[in-house]
């Protein structure tokens, strides 16, 4: 074991300080989180007459277990999964401005269910019967593989995936599909353009069960997938070729990361909307305060990016309350002015 790992104020000891605290204040939000939003429905009350035998309203049990409780769901996972993408981008870029969405994943998601949404009435009878009230999730995740796929697909050559040559083609596929999504908002009517702004922003509103168990299972196993990439992305930090040459499979990494980053984030994006700056602000804050290491930063981004997801959907539930303003607008307004502090105190540091 590293000397420093011995060191009261060493980064791995406020690493894992970091990891407990973060757990700690999950579970609080989280249990609170519970008891916010338009309808005065206690929890404590609620858990009291369970406690008690008692039933609980049928008011009371729809609030509770039919809209919060999956609502909380959606955004533990959401956050998380978005925070775990941003920081395996940055190790795998190599550069700390790097986002899900620099790869065409977001762009690609977003292009899948902007398609959904304006020519629904166009898909087989068989389709819409057989994804329901899905169909924009699902045409959402599979935009985002999409792109994934055609991405991988351009910037590998003999086996072998150039970072840069994936860096611009990210952008490339990102405007075209950016291009391609204004053609079809300029086609649609009123109606669908109201959806598309709405999906555009972001929210948990319409989270229930079944997105929940749709999207968790990929979420979950990408999020424990990428926590194991920690050491390989430590290596990539070195370069490419001090990485082979101390036995880490480079290849294995970059494809397992790129995949990874594909299935948590297409899931992400397909529940939830555009949802920013989770997923570049938070690898940032916990670089300050425990380090580069990737092995507990990738861990600890998961708990803090679904505590801020959590939170900024609490905010969004009462802010104006009984309407509900979009999340995303939420977490610019918050992720903005603490990422442009990050970059003021970096270049602070640089003068000095």
């Amino acid at each position: 074991m590293a000397l420093a790992d011995h060191l009261p104020d060493s980064r791995a000891t406020r690493a894992r300080h970091m990891h407990l605290w973060l757990s700690v204040a999950l579970i609080v939000v989280g249990i609170f989180s519970l008891t916010v939003g338009a309808t005065e429905v206690s929890l404590g009350s609620a858990l009291w007459k369970v406690v008690q035998g008692e039933a609980l309203t049928r008011m009371e049990a729809i609030v509770l277990w039919d809209i919060r409780a999956p609502r909380l769901a959606l955004g533990l996972m959401v956050g998380a999964a978005l925070a775990m993408s941003g920081a395996v981008m940055q190790g795998l870029f190599r550069n700390p401005l790097a986002d899900p969405g620099l790869v065409g994943v977001s762009a690609g998601a977003g292009l899948g269910a902007i398609t959904a949404i304006v020519l629904a009435g166009l898909a087989p009878m068989w389709l819409a019967l057989a994804v329901g009230d899905q169909l924009v999730p699902v045409a959402a995740f599979l935009g985002g593989w999409a792109s994934t796929l055609l991405l991988y697909r351009v910037s590998t050559r003999r086996g072998r995936t150039s970072v840069a040559t994936m860096l611009l083609a990210g952008i490339a596929l990102g405007a075209l599909a950016g291009a391609l999504s204004g053609v079809l908002v300029y086609i649609s009517d009123d109606r669908q353009l109201r959806d598309l702004t709405f999906w555009g922003l972001g929210s948990l509103g319409g989270a229930n069960w079944t997105k929940v168990l749709t999207a968790g299972p990929i979420i979950m196993v990408s999020v424990v997938v990428a926590a194991s990439l920690g050491r390989g992305l430590n290596g990539l930090a070195l370069g490419e070729a001090t990485a082979a040459h101390i036995g880490l499979n480079v290849q294995w990494i970059k494809n397992t990361a790129i995949l990874t980053v594909a299935a948590a984030t297409g899931a992400a994006v397909a529940v939830s909307g555009g949802i920013g700056f989770i997923g570049i602000v938070v690898p940032h804050l916990l670089r300050l305060g425990t380090g580069p290491d990737h092995r507990p930063l990738l861990i600890n981004a998961s708990l803090l990016g679904a505590l801020l997801l959590v939170l900024a959907d609490m905010i969004a539930r009462v802010i104006i309350a009984p309407a509900e303003l979009p999340i995303g607008i939420v977490t610019a307004v918050l992720g903005a002015p603490v990422f442009l502090w990050i970059l003021l105190r970096q270049h602070a540091m640089v003068d000095l």
